[in-house]
């Protein structure tokens, strides 16, 4: 996730996250996504991914009263009736300390964002490879009818993944928050109702829509 620092002073969306006590302007972005998919409801279980340094567990804690989990290689703050790990979760280990806390929970989320080198091909493969690997998470700890949502870049290669998390959901939609920074190749995948890993779904043509409404 972003962190907010002195590179933002001028930032509209970052003033409005420091004043509303985030502590990233990406908290935004998840409240847009939560305002038009509604992914998350009041008593959902949550797992979060790559959540340092926790804005959107922040707004996963004003929106559910169920099990908030954080899971990031760099610590992540304390947050009141969250839990925090510090971890790296695509180190299959992460799963036994997770369900050491929720057995299965009803959402999964991810806004990671690999280390980018300024190369867009390298960094791309390598943002890709982060959203596989968080699919693969959420379908070891979703319950089915669970939902998934999932940072990505743009370029030729983003088919690769939506098309590996349309046969795991029954509606799947793409959405570039209005939050974003300016000139940001960044694009969420939204997805909802997990039919399981032993379990394929071709989805309807035309079911990613981002200009779409709730799903």
């Amino acid at each position: 996730m972003e962190i907010m620092g002195s590179q933002w002073g001028r930032d509209k969306v970052y003033l409005r996250a420091l004043k509303e006590g985030y502590r990233s302007r990406a908290a935004y972005k998840l409240l847009e996504i939560q305002e038009r998919y509604h992914v998350i409801r009041d008593t959902d279980n949550i797992v979060d991914l790559g959540a340092a340094p926790g804005s959107w567990l922040q707004v996963e804690r004003e929106i559910t009263t169920g099990i908030v989990i954080g899971i990031d290689l760099s610590y992540i703050p304390p947050i009141e009736n969250t839990n925090t790990i510090t971890w790296d979760f695509t180190n299959p280990a992460i799963l036994d300390e997770v369900r050491a806390l929720v057995p299965y929970v009803s959402v999964a989320v991810s806004d990671a964002s690999p280390k980018l080198s300024g190369q867009k091909t390298y960094d791309q493969a390598r943002a890709i490879e982060l959203g596989e690997n968080a699919l693969l998470f959420a379908e070891k700890i979703l319950k089915p009818g669970g939902n998934f949502v999932v940072k990505s870049f743009q370029g030729q290669d983003f088919n690769i993944l939506l098309s590996k998390v349309k046969k795991r959901f029954l509606s799947v939609r793409t959405y570039r928050p209005h939050s974003s920074r300016r000139g940001s190749t960044e694009i969420y995948i939204v997805a909802k109702n997990f039919i399981g890993r032993d379990n394929t779904f071709e989805s309807a043509k035309g079911d990613t829509d981002e200009a779409a409404g709730p799903l």
